[in-house]
């Protein structure tokens, strides 16, 4: 089992992994392997690792992997919180070079107002999906939904869910926002990757329908904050198409 942010680095990244989204195939891994192993593949991470490495280079701290800068990358606040936008997407934009194409297509100078060292950032402003909503179905909303990092309380938990209140991504024609609280159910476990123990009145996180671990009330306010700065810049974008 691994610790500190290497652990935090697996569970957010296992279940878009296990979907074939993220990283490199059959990366078990994540789920079973050692520190050293997950260390090794965070590396072939296109999406999470340049901003680990950007985010490592800007503060100042050797390992990319340091329990701060991953936690600060998944749920925003914390030591990225305060590094400027322009710079960062600039040493984004070096570090990635020719790369910078391709997946990374939307990432350009012109992006750095929408900028922030978290994932987020990455899901409304560098993946294409912020782009398509609106257009003729709900896919890309409930793409952007899943892909970023959603709060909830736990309301009840049996051996196989976990019945919790929180908020989906809505879209109401003209901009992106939260919706009201809602009651869902996730699973307890994953392809025998077990989620951290809960209890009922738990904060925890959630990555593409899979529960990530617990937060704490700080936390909590982190990820809320990086998340309606996102959705206020991204409709900022949208308003002009």
């Amino acid at each position: 089992m691994t610790s500190g942010g290497a652990e935090m680095f697996a569970r957010y990244a296992y279940a878009p992994n296990r979907l074939g989204y993220c990283g490199p195939p059959d990366a078990a891994a994540l789920r079973d392997g050692s520190d050293d192993e997950v260390r090794a593949l965070a590396r072939h991470f296109t999406g999470a690792w340049p901003y680990l490495r950007a985010m490592a280079t800007m503060t100042g701290i050797a390992d990319p992997l340091d329990r701060r800068l991953v936690e600060s990358y998944w749920l925003g606040g914390g030591i990225g919180v305060d590094l400027d936008p322009a710079e960062f997407t600039a040493e984004l934009l070096a570090l990635l070079g020719p790369a910078a194409g391709g997946y990374w297509t939307h990432l350009g100078p012109e992006l750095a107002d929408e900028a922030a060292a978290n994932h987020c950032f990455h899901v409304f402003g560098v993946y294409p999906w912020s782009r398509l909503v609106g257009q003729g179905n709900g896919h890309p909303v409930h793409v952007l939904d899943s892909c970023r990092i959603t709060w909830g309380t736990v309301l009840d938990s049996t051996e196989t869910e976990i019945a919790l209140r929180c908020r989906g991504l809505s879209w109401d024609g003209r901009r992106l926002g939260l919706s009201a609280e809602t009651v869902r159910s996730v699973p307890v476990g994953v392809d025998g990757y077990p989620a951290a123990p809960v209890s009922a009145g738990d904060q925890v996180a959630l990555h593409w329908g899979r529960l990530c671990g617990q937060l704490d009330d700080a936390q909590v306010r982190a990820l809320a904050a990086s998340t309606e700065r996102q959705l206020e810049v991204t409709n900022r974008r949208l308003a002009t198409r």
